[in-house]
């Protein structure tokens, strides 16, 4: 039986027509790293598909490097919590076929509404590194408010073979570009400021790196106090990652401690301009384009590849961009 039998129908619902999921990759150093990306499911959820710029790799390179990953989709207030342990596949060797589907999956609600003659000329957004994620270990809570109780649970057949990425090209990644970085207590007083919600990850005992909403968090000396929910079924110990939206991200390491968990901060990662400032992504401050230009050329040439074309003509949803777009009251353009 596929999931699409198997789990209950608000789960299968949102996992077809959710947008948004908390993904979690694991760095050479052991240090789980989210990052809030749009994903999109095949249609029998046999894998919850996201991607990422060529521009800025990392969160797929490191999915190469160690495919245990997690994600956690959100709904409403009467909608599901669905936590996924999963295997990543990552795509890259047919960056123009990556683009056309990225397209089909991703162009019409853009970040500040631009024309389709502005937003196409944006080659170091849509030339994207596809991660196929085949889930290993669903979990979810009925509601928000279930989550008090341990979870429900679905687990992949034992000796399911998973698919595996494509080789890695050849050469060494192209050197990161460098972002704006803040001290992390000034990072953290913009979050709370703002009333942003924080995702808390740790890796759980089978070496998943999984992330879940704190009910609550508090600025300390050392990093911040979260009140995390009961029904987490995985010890909330050791390196952690703590994000508000992939625009503020702290790394430390989590302890519990008296019924809270303390984070005690080891540093902030830069804030990237695109992240805090969504308009950039289609006119990118002069600095920022700089930046992305080069390490997008740097890596297609990596890989022996042409800047890929973006067509003149927007292209037309797929089926699973418009249960999307309908769970979001939109039409197409």
């Amino acid at each position: 039986m596929g999931l699409v039998g198997a789990l209950p129908g608000p789960v299968v619902s949102l996992l077809q027509s959710g947008s948004i999921a908390q993904y979690v990759t694991i760095s050479a150093s052991g240090q789980p790293i989210d990052t809030p990306v749009l994903y999109f499911p095949a249609d029998d959820l046999s894998s919850l598909n996201l991607a990422t710029g060529l521009s800025y790799p990392a969160k797929a390179e490191r999915a190469r490097r160690n495919p245990k990953v997690g994600l956690l989709l959100e709904g409403g207030p009467d909608e599901p919590v669905i936590s996924i342990s999963g295997m990543a596949a990552v795509r890259d060797t047919d960056l123009q076929d990556n683009v056309n589907r990225y397209l089909a999956e991703a162009c019409h609600t853009l970040p500040h509404n631009p024309d389709w003659a502005l937003a196409r000329q944006a080659v170091w957004y849509w030339t994207r590194i596809i991660v196929e994620i085949a889930p290993v270990r669903i979990q979810w809570w009925d509601n928000p408010a279930q989550m008090g109780k341990p979870p429900q649970q679905w687990q992949a057949p034992e000796h399911t073979l998973f698919p595996v990425s494509d080789p890695a090209p050849p050469g060494k990644t192209s050197q990161p570009a460098k972002w704006e970085e803040r001290p992390w207590q000034e990072l953290a007083r913009l979050a709370l400021e703002r009333g942003a919600a924080g995702h808390l990850s740790v890796l759980d005992e089978h070496g998943f790196p999984l992330p879940i909403k704190a009910a609550a968090i508090a600025i300390t000396k050392q990093g911040f106090s979260l009140e995390m929910p009961d029904g987490v079924p995985w010890r909330i110990d050791g390196k952690a990652c703590l994000t508000f939206g992939g625009i503020e991200t702290f790394l430390g390491v989590a302890t519990p401690a008296a019924g809270t968990v303390r984070l005690d901060v080891e540093r902030a990662l830069p804030v990237f301009p695109m992240t805090s400032d969504m308009t950039q992504l289609w006119e990118p401050a002069a600095g920022t384009r700089t930046q992305l230009m080069r390490r997008l050329e740097e890596e297609l040439h990596r890989r022996c590849q042409a800047v890929p074309l973006i067509p003149v003509i927007q292209p037309a949803p797929s089926a699973g961009y418009r249960r999307r777009m309908q769970r979001m009251g939109v039409e197409p353009r």
